[in-house]
């Protein structure tokens, strides 16, 4: 008799049990907060951009050769392959550098390696739509591939000094950059994005540019705005007369690299972040997948 007591007491706790996890799972499946990603992005377009690649004004064999291979990537599909390994379902493509010897015949290319899906490293190896082109382009030219990876600000600075020959960085065609490079074909369409905490809805209700610009240009300087130091999101916020943005009545905090910025807005010193759209998805999308 107490054998049978005992399996019947042991029977009702293990249902009682699977009842109560069976509730708590539930319960946060029916909970907002359980479910709710810890950053979003604000999928409104502050800006339309150009990407090119800034050519040394005194190569202006490069820049011809550079044109011929966009044209040429673009007609026979290979950008588009390229675009599929980071924006679809494709596998990234690892991209190594060589060291840099004024020996031999090499594309030195300056690039910012904290700004994916353009470019971005693993361990050694450098990742990304500009990589895989540098890549490629120095084998259309026949030389050997050297990438410098430098603060974003320095990318055509480098190029203007001669110490670089192209660079390679998400650059948006400004009349600024033209100071220091001559730019190649557009080979992307890019803009501006917002990227807040997952449950801040402040913009959540907004329709268009106008709807989101409202919200922006009623803040104070309380408000502080992150941003990627040297990039568009910079000279929007703070405004800038070459790039023709008259700017944010936001503070303006910058950071070395976009992620950064939304780690410190996820910490609480910040309240948001104004970077390109692209590299605002993969943010978003890594941060989230980790939270």
């Amino acid at each position: 008799m107490k054998k049978i007591i005992s399996l019947i007491l042991c029977a009702v706790l293990v249902v009682g049990v699977f009842a109560l996890a069976g509730c708590s799972k539930d319960e946060n499946a029916n909970d907002p907060a359980a479910n709710t990603p810890a950053t979003k992005v604000i999928n409104i377009n502050l800006t339309e951009e150009d990407y090119a690649f800034g050519v040394d004004k005194d190569q202006p064999e490069l820049l011809t050769k550079a044109n011929e291979f966009i044209a040429q990537i673009m007609k026979d599909g290979t950008f588009d392959e390229i675009c599929d390994r980071y924006f679809g379902d494709g596998a990234p493509v690892a991209v190594t550098s060589a060291k840099r010897d004024n020996s031999k015949d090499q594309l030195v290319v300056a690039t910012n390696a904290a700004f994916a899906p353009f470019e971005y490293m693993e361990g050694d190896k450098y990742y990304g739509v500009d990589m895989e082109i540098a890549k490629l382009f120095a084998d259309y030219l026949g030389q050997e591939l050297v990438i410098e990876n430098m603060k974003f600000e320095s990318v055509c600075l480098s190029v203007g000094q001669h110490q670089c020959d192209i660079a390679m960085a998400g650059l948006t065609i400004n009349e600024e950059r033209k100071e220091h490079v001559t730019f190649t074909d557009s080979y992307y369409k890019a803009s501006q994005q917002i990227i807040v905490k997952g449950d801040d809805t402040t913009f959540d209700n907004c329709k268009t540019v106008d709807d989101v610009n409202a919200i922006l240009n009623a803040y104070t300087k309380e408000t502080v705005v992150g941003v990627q130091q040297g990039t568009t999101g910079m000279y929007f916020v703070q405004g800038d007369e070459g790039w023709g943005f008259p700017g944010l009545p936001t503070d303006c905090k910058p950071y070395e690299a976009g992620s950064l910025a939304v780690q410190d807005m996820i910490n609480g010193n910040i309240d948001m972040v104004i970077i390109d759209a692209a590299p605002a998805a993969k943010i978003v999308e890594s941060i989230n997948a980790v939270a």
